[in-house]
């Protein structure tokens, strides 16, 4: 798969396997302005690249979520039309954190269906450990599916399991804190209101305390990437054989 900086390699037969629809979708799709025009190559061959695999992946989780194809157009609108992939990848995020939590429990083939792709047996030992999925018995797996998506992306991020697990503590941590210190503050901010202005409250307010938090920890998170990368590019670079430092 692409990156954002590469250009757009991707046939429409190769994005159709990648994204686990037909190329009738993807035309579908384009058809009614769900999907970029691709890049003309030579022979007039269009090319497609991680944003429309992105854009491809956030129309798979609104349907997931069961809109429909109109209400999928219309959110799709409301989006600026320069998002990268990163931040499609974003958005299907939020809308994905709003699934509900279920397991269930899946045969080899069907968690493999769920997964859109083949899970190898160190696949299964990574997702068990990030406690997507137990194995029950030879063939049947209990899976939390609403983490399976997420569980399955991280398989192909170069992060050790270790990391992986040390982000998942640090994240679940920090989130608890920030749910806690919050839970008090609309506390006692309801605490003299009527119950139905408190249940108005609490409707609006998850949402908007959802993307309050992702926008605000998407930022930070890009100033410390930005200042640790620029760190280590300041870094000398060690001396070579033979040479005193």
């Amino acid at each position: 798969m692409t990156t954002d900086t590469e250009a757009p390699t991707l046939t429409v037969d190769e994005l159709a396997a990648h994204a686990g629809v037909t190329v009738r979708t993807i035309r579908f799709y384009s058809t009614r302005g769900l999907l970029p025009p691709p890049v003309i190559g030579p022979r007039r061959v269009g090319h497609y690249g991680p944003d429309h695999v992105a854009r491809l992946a956030l129309i798979e989780e609104l349907q997931h979520q069961g809109m429909t194809l109109a209400a999928i157009e219309r959110y799709l609108e409301q989006l600026p039309a320069d998002l990268s992939a990163q931040d499609l990848a974003i958005h299907r995020a939020v809308v994905a954190s709003w699934a509900p939590d279920t397991v269930e429990t899946l045969t080899r083939s069907e968690l493999d269906g769920r997964a859109g792709r083949e899970l190898t047996e160190e696949n299964l030992a990574r997702l068990a450990a990030m406690d997507v999925l137990t194995r029950e018995g030879d063939d049947t797996y209990r899976c939390d599916t609403g983490q399976l998506r997420l569980g399955v992306q991280l398989l192909d991020v170069p992060l050790s399991l270790d990391a992986i697990l040390a982000s998942r503590e640090v994240l679940v941590e920090h989130s608890r804190g920030a749910a806690q210190e919050l839970a008090r503050l609309f506390s006692s901010e309801v605490s003299q209101r009527a119950e139905q202005d408190v249940k108005s409250l609490s409707a609006h307010m998850q949402p908007l305390v959802v993307q309050a938090l992702l926008t605000a920890f998407q930022r930070s998170l890009k100033e410390e990437l930005r200042e640790a990368f620029r760190t280590t590019e300041r870094l000398p670079e060690p001396p070579g054989p033979g040479v005193s430092p």
